[in-house]
């Protein structure tokens, strides 16, 4: 049956953006004032306490995994770091210069082509690829990484944790017990945000029921925006420009005066701060101070009060992480991949639910265009 047009119905309003629009149940995760739960537990317990493989399981399962279930799942996430062949092919034959979010969504659609239950969409079968899909976008954004740098990639190890082994996959080398503790702390801090963007269109796109790697492909594509994923890249293309601090009033000053966005502060649904910015905000300083980088941290923390005084926002999850990712060796450009290789694990319980009780996601739009327009003979045109 066709919809009637929304003036037949009297649905005249129009919500731009869908803000304010309540469009699916979940029990993945909640946003209530300044408060972000996974599965009704507080992200401050999680980042504090968890492990990334914790967050897995509880996202995917609904609850935190007793002993068994947690060493099945970190054995089976560590199995899966080896990267295919036939991706890494296609890595091999990217230009060094591609920007890493279109070489993740290339990735993507190729582990689908590769993976043995790639057209089975059943719930067996995407449980089963889970998993795989976690860490293999993980091992491919780490051997592009490398790849582009001249290097080849390297072999997980089975005595680290899945950030230990990010790290390694990266860098090459073993990582100091800080830069594994805040590896693992980002990844947890970013791995679910209610019905984000790319969330959302990653569900649009299983709502048609295409499969989950086709979704997963979606979503990368939202989260590549510079006002979803992006921001923390453009948070620390900022700060290399700023350069120090005696530069920074008149930076901002500049900014202000072209009234431009100052990337990082503000959020659509935190109105009273980010509660995840806190903990990256430790990060940033203790990782400064590791790799004797400390002045990221004082240029962010006093860009902070100038936002907050003359402005009146407060930082959201992106502005300390950029500061956090430059110390730990990511160059700019990988911030919003490693945002994609921890936000992977909500995409995946969310598309779980919507395959499970699925409807098309399908919104009408209200026309304003003519309403009697006619045809004109090319002739006379």
């Amino acid at each position: 049956m066709t919809a009637a047009n929304p003036r037949d119905d009297d649905s005249t309003t129009v919500h731009s953006g869908l803000a304010g629009v309540v469009s699916h149940r979940s029990s993945i995760s909640s946003i209530i004032g300044a408060t972000l739960t996974y599965r009704g537990i507080n992200i401050d317990d999680l980042a504090e306490n968890a492990s990334f493989e914790e967050v897995v399981c509880l996202l995917w399962n609904g609850a935190l995994p007793r002993r068994k279930e947690l060493d099945e799942m970190r054995s089976v996430l560590e199995l899966e770091l080896k990267i295919l062949p036939g991706v890494l092919k296609v890595l091999r034959d990217m230009p060094h210069d591609a920007d890493p979010m279109r070489v993740l969504q290339i990735a993507m659609g190729t582990m689908g082509i590769y993976s043995p239950d790639g057209d089975d969409n059943s719930p067996a079968a995407n449980r089963r690829k889970a998993p795989r899909m976690t860490s293999q976008l993980s091992a491919a954004t780490c051997a592009f990484h490398r790849l582009r740098s001249g290097k080849e990639p390297v072999e997980p190890s089975k005595e680290l944790s899945f950030a230990g082994n990010f790290f390694l996959l990266l860098n090459g080398r073993q990582p100091e017990k800080i830069e594994e503790e805040a590896i693992n702390k980002a990844l947890i801090l970013h791995a679910d945000h209610e019905l984000n963007a790319s969330t959302f269109s990653g569900r649009v796109t299983a709502s048609t029921v295409s499969d989950i790697h086709s979704a997963l492909a979606s979503a990368i594509g939202t989260l590549k925006g510079p006002i979803h994923g992006g921001a923390n890249r453009a948070v620390m293309e900022a700060l290399q420009e700023i350069g120090t601090l005696e530069k920074l009033e008149p930076w901002f000053k500049d900014m202000r005066s072209r009234k431009q966005k100052i990337m990082g502060f503000g959020h659509a649904v935190y109105k009273q701060g980010d509660p995840r910015a806190k903990h990256l905000k430790k990060l940033s300083k203790e990782l400064g101070a590791l790799t004797q980088q400390p002045h990221w941290y004082a240029i962010s923390e006093k860009l902070e009060a100038l936002v907050g005084e003359q402005i009146g926002i407060l930082p959201n999850v992106d502005f300390y992480s950029a500061s956090s990712y430059y110390c730990l060796g990511l160059p700019p450009d990988l911030f919003t991949p490693i945002f994609a290789c921890s936000r992977v694990v909500g995409w995946i319980a969310h598309l779980f639910e919507q395959y499970q009780d699925n409807a098309l996601i399908r919104p009408r739009a209200l026309y304003t265009g003519p309403q009697e327009a006619h045809w004109v003979a090319i002739e006379d045109r």
